[in-house]
């Protein structure tokens, strides 16, 4: 398992995690690394000429590193595979790295646009590794880093048509001999008297435990990773059938459906309702004592155990649930309830507890994952459950919580505060202040341009410091990329995706070692991972990690016997070794797969030509009933080059029906992601014809598009399917609150709902939560949260407002769902 990774914490791991370890013999050096494969090529020794051993991408930055004493500029060649010489030019002279302990020159040869394979660059005779220029350079390791996933699950055996016969092994921990199993699990002597069924999951790390506090943010992660790529407009790239798992063709995203394995078993770890702490989340499950090396998980004898709950475990449940309500909801309304059920019952048993901690000697068979402060935990809850349901209490959580106007650091499982800043900076329809999201935005692009100032300072371009080479370095490193690529996402400004790939570029072998840190990607990279399973380095019956597996990376403490062997002075960037004995350097885990998933999604995404943006419009076909109005929501799919305006328009069909306010509509490049939201009449009249219009939305530099409204004519009578209650829940001198329920009273299931109603005095609407709510006039329209879109027969919704007034109060009399009226 990964430990700490910042000085809030003290780095352990137990001597016992290598029980059963053969120390494999051989010599591998900080600076020397013997020719091994990587996939099915044959890599030869290290080279002065140090490039991502993948490629790189067209319309990215261009840049390696060479190593030389010499302080003059070098010439440099870049040959083409025929060994043309296609472009050259001189070095720039960088003098000593710290982290590295080597002298360094850059190349930059990013003004080449040429693609294609097999690129050398030749400086001072010497050639770097071969690699490529390609716009599709990506799409591999996108696919291959999730399937890492998929192949640490628990509960499930893994398929050899989806991985490949090496691969391939039984269900591991279902209480099939001789594993004791994970359906009905003791607790911890002490934790509890009852037995808990916490099946499913990922295993951690190069050992078979289950910790919550790392699942959270390795859940959250993959989940964000899709909610990224949905605001861009490249959702299909993580969509259905896009990777190697057994749910494809199941109408959702692969992406959502490996993430949900973990979240099952995040679930499942929540202490159940009438038991001692209910509510709360146990920490971790894993063996009594420490697993064997190497162990397949099915052959694994030894008893599992549940940990007693903490306050952070129940945290990032809370957390990583209120993500998932809002996610899912769009795909398995059932599952997105479950999960917001279980959130808002995390956060208020943590509210209860807030200090239980779990104790750094509880580190006999697994991690101890100690976390003495819980105030950034607190504040991520928050912001998920505010993003998620808009509620005030969670408003003010994320108000006066120290953390929200702090610099942004950088994350990791015990520091998870930038998690919320990211989603209160990225999620369409936060309810706080302008100027609150405005700063939340600006402290994530000011952290960006801090790594980009530590890039500009190294030899290398690594977005930590030379005293940043700790436990699971490299995950730092995509961490802090993603803060990169969410601060371009904001901003658009290219540097920021500059940084972001020049991130991967060092992963993949532009480092002090011309080493990649991924399993089969680059002449050089790592197969000797710590593992249980993928353990080929002890036993040749057994495999290496699969390709997309990322080494936690080098680590100055030396940490394990065989780094402490074998790596005596080593620089910061060069401690590491790729040897499965030593777990501080080479270990996988599940948090460091999802940051590098992340990134890799990011990097895959199509940006060569600048795409025009296409409008978005939700929802599509609207009912607008006789004398109303209804809104729908409008966005672009990706961000233009410049500030857009678009206007809409009625262009064939019942003049009844018209465009009455949001008519004109400015995208910029940091606003085109945010739904603006346009309102459509239906003129009062004396007919009993329900007609439709037709409506185009478009302008200079986007492509446009159409969506359809239908006037529900109140002359035609129709069966009521819905019924509509409005309670005003407190009231004072000039303003009052008040809630709405919607319920589904049809036989039909409700995909989406907009509700209207006009207030008959003087009563304006301030804020509002569980639903994105408008008011033109006396007309209120209210539309779904998305994770409330969907209504079951019978099932009901509701939302709450603020408002003002001044006279009387009247409650409304008259309701439309989706146009129609309502009981």
């Amino acid at each position: 398992m990964p430990p700490v990774t910042s000085a809030r914490g003290v780095l352990r791991h137990a001597a016992a995690a290598v029980a059963g370890l053969v120390l494999a013999t051989g010599g591998l050096t900080a600076t020397a690394f013997p020719a091994h494969s990587a996939g099915s090529a044959t890599a030869t020794a290290d080279a002065p000429v140090r490039v991502n051993q993948l490629g790189y991408l067209p319309d990215g930055p261009k840049r390696a590193t060479v190593v030389s004493s010499t302080t003059a500029p070098l010439p440099w060649q870049l040959h083409d595979s025929s060994g043309t010489v296609v472009a050259s030019g001189a070095t720039t002279v960088r003098g000593a790295d710290q982290a590295s302990g080597q002298s360094t020159h850059q190349v930059d040869f990013g003004a080449y646009t040429g693609t294609g394979t097999g690129f050398t660059l030749v400086v001072g005779g010497q050639a770097s590794h071969p690699f490529d220029i390609s716009a599709s350079l990506y799409d591999g390791l996108r696919t291959d880093s999730m399937s890492f996933f998929y192949q640490q699950r628990s509960g499930i055996a893994i398929d050899a048509a989806l991985t490949g016969a090496a691969y391939a092994r039984p269900a591991g921990h279902l209480g099939v001999a001789p594993n004791k199993g994970d359906t009905n699990v003791p607790c911890q002597a002490g934790g509890c008297d009852y037995r808990l069924d916490v099946r499913g999951g990922w295993y951690d790390a190069g050992d078979q435990g289950k910790y919550v506090v790392n699942g959270g943010i390795s859940a959250w992660e993959i989940v964000n990773s899709f909610e990224r790529a949905r605001r861009s407009g490249a959702e299909a790239a993580l969509g259905d059938s896009t990777l190697r798992v057994p749910e494809r063709g199941n109408g959702i995203p692969d992406v959502l459906d490996e993430a949900r394995w973990e979240l099952e078993f995040l679930l499942r770890m929540q202490v159940p309702a009438g038991k001692p702490m209910a509510g709360m989340a146990f920490h971790k499950m894993h063996d009594a004592e420490w697993t064997a090396l190497p162990t397949r998980p099915d052959l694994d004898d030894k008893q599992r155990e549940v940990h007693p709950p903490s306050t952070a475990a129940t945290l990032n449940l809370a957390a990583t649930a209120a993500q998932c309500a809002r996610v899912y909801a769009p795909y398995d309304a059932a599952f997105s309830a479950r999960c917001l059920d279980s959130a808002r019952r995390a956060w208020a048993a943590a509210k209860a507890h807030p200090d239980v901690l779990a104790p750094a000697t509880d580190n006999t068979g697994g991690g101890a994952y100690e976390d003495a402060d819980v105030s950034d935990e607190f504040y991520w809850a928050a912001a998920e459950l505010l993003a998620t349901t808009g509620e005030s209490q969670y408003r003010d959580a994320v108000t006066a919580s120290p953390h929200h106007t702090k610099p942004a650091d950088g994350f990791w499982w015990g520091g998870t505060a930038t998690l919320g800043r990211i989603t209160l900076a990225t999620v369409p329809g936060v309810n706080l202040p302008a100027d609150d999201l405005t700063r939340v935005r600006g402290l994530l692009t000011s952290a960006a341009d801090g790594y980009l100032c530590t890039m500009a300072g190294q030899g290398y371009a690594v977005p930590i410091p030379a005293t940043g080479y700790v436990w699971g370095s490299n995950s730092a490193v995509t961490n802090n990329a993603m803060v990169l690529a969410v601060a371009y996402e904001l901003t658009g400004q290219q540097r920021y995706r500059a940084g972001a790939l020049e991130s991967l570029d060092y992963l993949l072998g532009r480092n002090a070692l011309d080493l990649s840190y991924v399993t089969g990607y680059g002449e050089r990279s790592s197969e000797n991972q710590h593992h249980r399973f993928w353990a080929h380095q002890n036993d040749a019956s057994l495999p290496h990690p699969p390709a997309g597996s990322f080494a936690g990376g080098p680590n100055a403490g030396l940490e394990d016997p065989v780094a402490k062997a074998k790596l005596p002075g080593c620089a910061p960037a060069a401690c590491y070794v790729d040897d499965i004995g030593s777990y501080s350097t080479n270990e996988v885990a599940i948090n460091w797969n999802a940051s590098l998933a992340w990134l890799a999604a990011f990097a895959a995404e199509r940006r060569g030509t600048p795409a025009v943006p296409e409008v978005r419009v939700t929802p599509a076909a609207v009912t607008v009933p006789e004398g109303g109005s209804t809104a729908v929501g409008v966005r672009l799919s990706a961000a233009p080059a410049q500030s857009v305006t678009v206007t809409v328009a009625r262009s064939s069909g019942d003049q009844d029906l018209a465009a009455t306010t949001g008519t004109t509509l400015v995208f910029t490049p940091a606003n085109w992601a945010t739904a603006q939201q346009v309102s459509v009449s239906a003129a009062q009249d004396a007919d009993a014809v329900s007609d439709s219009a037709t409506f185009t939305i478009g302008g200079p530099g986007v492509r446009s598009v159409t969506f359809t409204a239908r006037e529900a004519d109140d002359d035609a009578a129709s069966p009521a399917s819905c019924a509509v209650t409005y309670r005003i829940d407190n009231s004072w001198g000039n303003g009052f609150t008040a809630t709405v329920t919607v319920k589904n009273t049809g036989a039909s299931a409700i995909s989406g709902w907009t509700l209207g109603w006009s207030f008959a005095g003087d009563q304006r609407i301030s804020s509002a939560w569980n639903a994105t709510v408008s008011q033109s006039g006396a007309a209120v329209t209210a539309r779904d949260a998305g994770w409330n879109a969907a209504l079951a027969p019978g099932g009901s919704t509701s939302l709450g407002f603020q408002a003002t007034y001044s006279g009387t109060n009247a409650t409304p009399t008259r309701y439309t769902v989706n146009g129609m009226l309502c009981s």
